[in-house]
């Protein structure tokens, strides 16, 4: 008869302790295939237990296989494989923790406690009190999102598209994804060198071709895009990252020409154009595109918050076809309760009012950064290089040292330190000793521990 400690089941169920006994005899061969079990009353007797308690863990073992019965007969143990020897388990590694710098100017990313919150908390209450979010949005995103969107793109960058050329995505990286799939296995795709590492990096993962194209100061060079024989390019017309280039029109003109010529596609990749400091906001390359050639990428993440995973793509009219037929089958990745929000939070008016505050805010924040660092001890050792726009500058460093060995000392002294030449496919000498400065959240109180620091890892 089949005896076990019933007292040792801890905080397990009777029945599922029962059941876990048994498995554990099968499998180790003490019950052999074919084996007759105990019937429920006997069994209930022996261990003092009801029968209920038996017949639920007999029901559970003949669920998953363990095993099987005869009519009028009673319950059978099924030929099951014994369980091999636990493997040595290998220890996992904790994940490691991040990082608490003292200053952070190596990650590019908006200040996040400028977040409107109680906008956006009123905005989601009045959400949850409709109950429209229990309904799954289409697979290009919400339509009403779409159209706050299209509004939004139509005002400010002078686009006029439909909502039913935009695609929601969750965040640029998943957008990448959907691109290189949308180009196909045999895409070429032209990247701005020096540039985002990500943007190679997901393209490559996905089996595309990545060809590094140089930057002069008026965007892409053609010639070099001409030679590469790329059929799309990725680039970042309105303000680069992390160079601040801002592609000008006649550069503008001949990318378009080569995408008509060559039958190529341009992905215009909007990233932080938003914060431009003086003047009217430069039109997107998609707003002077004539033949469909360009599909227009942007992202939230930037201008409301860094968790903000949701980002959209314009597809032309062609692509958008085979959009539908080829990739057609994914769901919306953004939830539907944030895209309801963010879609009020855009028809309202609240994220041009949001945008507002922002440049107001990141606006003298770079004055007050740039004035520290011309009245420091190291002013008259660096170079600025900015184009008013953007939430990061170049600051070029007249030192014997080299980018590592700046790095290992930064962070001897608690300082994340961002670097041009890390942004560089093919490395280049000009590169070296130049710092891409991302002020978005260096707070102002801040800034005079930063630039002592600074002065302490400048020196020689």
């Amino acid at each position: 008869m089949l005896t076990y400690a019933m007292e040792d089941r801890g905080d397990l169920s009777l029945y599922e302790y029962l059941y876990r006994c048994i498995r554990q005899d099968i499998l180790s061969g003490a019950l052999a295939a074919g084996e007759r079990l105990p019937s429920k009353r006997a069994l209930a007797e022996h261990l003092h237990l009801s029968v209920i308690t038996v017949e639920g863990a007999y029901a559970q073992l003949e669920a998953e296989g363990y095993v099987y019965t005869k009519p009028k007969q009673g319950f059978f143990v099924c030929p099951v494989q014994q369980a091999p020897e636990p493997p040595q388990q290998v220890p996992i590694a904790p994940e490691p923790p991040g990082r608490v710098w003292k200053a952070d100017l190596g990650r590019n990313q908006a200040d996040a406690s400028r977040f409107p919150a109680a906008t956006w908390a009123r905005l989601t209450r009045q959400v949850l009190s409709e109950g429209g979010f229990l309904t799954p949005a289409p697979h290009q995103g919400l339509y009403a999102l779409r159209q706050a969107i299209a509004d939004d793109l139509r005002s400010f960058k002078g686009m006029a598209v439909s909502p039913e050329q935009i695609v929601i995505g969750a965040g640029a990286e998943y957008l990448y994804i959907l691109l290189a799939q949308l180009l196909g296995p045999q895409a070429v795709v032209a990247v701005e060198d020096p540039g985002y590492p990500k943007i190679r990096q997901v393209y490559g993962k996905c089996g595309a071709v990545c060809r590094p194209i140089p930057l002069d100061r008026q965007g892409m060079d053609p010639a070099a895009l001409a030679a590469s024989g790329a059929t799309a390019a990725h680039i970042s017309p309105n303000h680069h990252y992390p160079t601040g280039i801002i592609t000008t029109i006649g550069r503008r003109q001949a990318l378009l020409r080569w995408a008509e010529e060559q039958g190529a596609i341009i992905i215009e990749d909007d990233y932080d154009s938003e914060f431009r400091f003086a003047g009217r906001p430069i039109p997107a390359l998609q707003s002077i595109d004539t033949g469909g050639r360009v599909i227009y990428m942007n992202t939230f993440s930037q201008t409301i918050s860094p968790s903000m995973r949701i980002g959209f793509m314009v597809l032309p009219p062609r692509l958008l076809e085979v959009y539908r037929r080829e990739l057609g089958f994914y769901a919306c990745t953004v939830p539907v309760l944030d895209q309801h929000v963010l879609a009020r939070f855009l028809s309202g008016g609240y994220y041009e009012q949001h945008l507002s505050r922002m440049r107001k805010e990141y606006r003298a924040r770079r004055d007050a950064v740039l004035a520290a660092f011309q009245a420091s001890p190291f002013a008259d050792r660096v170079k600025f290089s900015e184009q008013g726009a953007g939430l990061h500058f170049l600051l070029r460093l007249d030192t014997s040292l080299d980018d590592e060995a700046l790095r290992r000392k930064a962070e001897g002294l608690g300082v994340r330190l961002a670097f041009l030449s890390e942004y560089a496919a093919v490395p280049q000498e000009n590169y070296g000793h130049t710092l891409v400065v991302n002020y978005g959240g260096l707070e102002p109180e801040s800034l005079e521990e930063t630039t002592a620091l600074l002065a302490e890892i400048f020196s020689e």
